[in-house]
């Protein structure tokens, strides 16, 4: 398949980020592998979403040292950003809600149609000239002002890294979105985009518990977006799935990073790491990169806590 005919997508990962640990970015890592390799796909962007405050989980701390943590331990991914709409919103999101202003926000940024899984985009994939204004980004050195693929993907990079931007010292930070007209001064090749969410096997088991998720959300999220599952500890996700009836219909949809079990980042999580910090285990540097380890301790996060 060339450049343009495969699907280039975003993945978009949820959840508490309580703190987040190296099993995180290595599940992004591994995901990124395995979408490569089927040949099938181009990820151009990797998203972290952490959850609202008014998510309630006991020991959550505030979404402000969340957002920085996060912001810390991808400091040297040149494709991997935190976003701070979710824990900027009044109240806390569905994650079918997340998904959707990305989408949306997408739409915005790139000037794109953005595909369903079940429905790739017919028509080319383009932005309309809205007004004269020159493009935000545009380089007056370049002779060849054709809009590649490439240069897109160029495009979308810096737009994340613009959007997906946390400033430590602010109480409440200020979410701006600088590129609400980017895109739209030019016209761009077809190709298809999409979101993915990115999740562990434990956001896919989740599923299958009566009245967790409501089943219209599940439509949306497997349906019209689709997964990307990395298992832990030896969960079988083919299980998994057969105990859900909206997974077992969009089965395709759902794709199953093979990762080695046997990994160290297979087995971390932030509940181990919290109980590393309160019991002053020195396995925690297995578990976080250090500028979370040091942000944590700074801090006095986690340390006088339970669970």
């Amino acid at each position: 398949m060339t450049e343009t005919t495969k699907t280039h997508v975003i993945l978009l990962s949820c959840g508490s980020f309580n703190p987040i640990t190296k099993g995180h970015i290595h599940m992004f890592e591994k995901a990124r592998d395995h979408l490569h390799k089927t040949g099938r796909f181009i990820v151009i962007g990797g998203i972290i979403s952490p959850v609202h405050d008014s998510y309630g989980k006991p020991g959550l701390v505030s979404s402000r040292h969340r957002l920085i943590m996060c912001q810390l331990a991808v400091q040297s991914s040149d494709w991997v950003r935190v976003d701070p709409w979710e824990c900027y919103q009044d109240t806390w999101q569905t994650t079918c809600s997340v998904l959707e202003h990305h989408r949306d926000l997408m739409k915005r940024v790139t000037g794109c149609i953005l595909s369903n899984v079940n429905s790739p985009s017919t028509t080319p994939v383009i932005g309309q000239p809205q007004n004269e204004t020159r493009p935000i980004y545009q380089n007056t050195n370049i002779t060849d002002n054709k809009p590649t693929a490439i240069k897109l993907l160029g495009k979308v990079s810096e737009s994340l890294g613009k959007i997906c931007c946390v400033r430590p010292h602010n109480d409440r930070f200020t979410f701006v979105d600088e590129n609400a007209n980017l895109g739209t001064a030019m016209r761009y090749e077809e190709i298809e985009l999409r979101i993915l969410l990115l999740c562990g096997s434990d956001l896919l088991e989740s599923f299958c518990i009566p009245g967790l998720w409501k089943e219209s959300d599940m439509e949306v999220i497997v349906g019209d977006f689709g997964i990307v599952v990395v298992p832990r500890d030896n969960v079988d996700t083919d299980r998994i799935m057969n105990h859900s009836s909206v997974l077992r219909k969009y089965k395709d949809n759902i794709i199953v990073v093979k990762d080695d079990m046997n990994h160290p980042m297979s087995i971390v999580s932030s509940t181990k790491s919290r109980l590393a910090l309160q019991h002053g285990d020195g396995h925690v540097v297995d578990y976080l990169s250090q500028p979370v380890i040091d942000y944590i301790l700074q801090s006095q996060l986690y340390i006088n806590t339970s669970g």
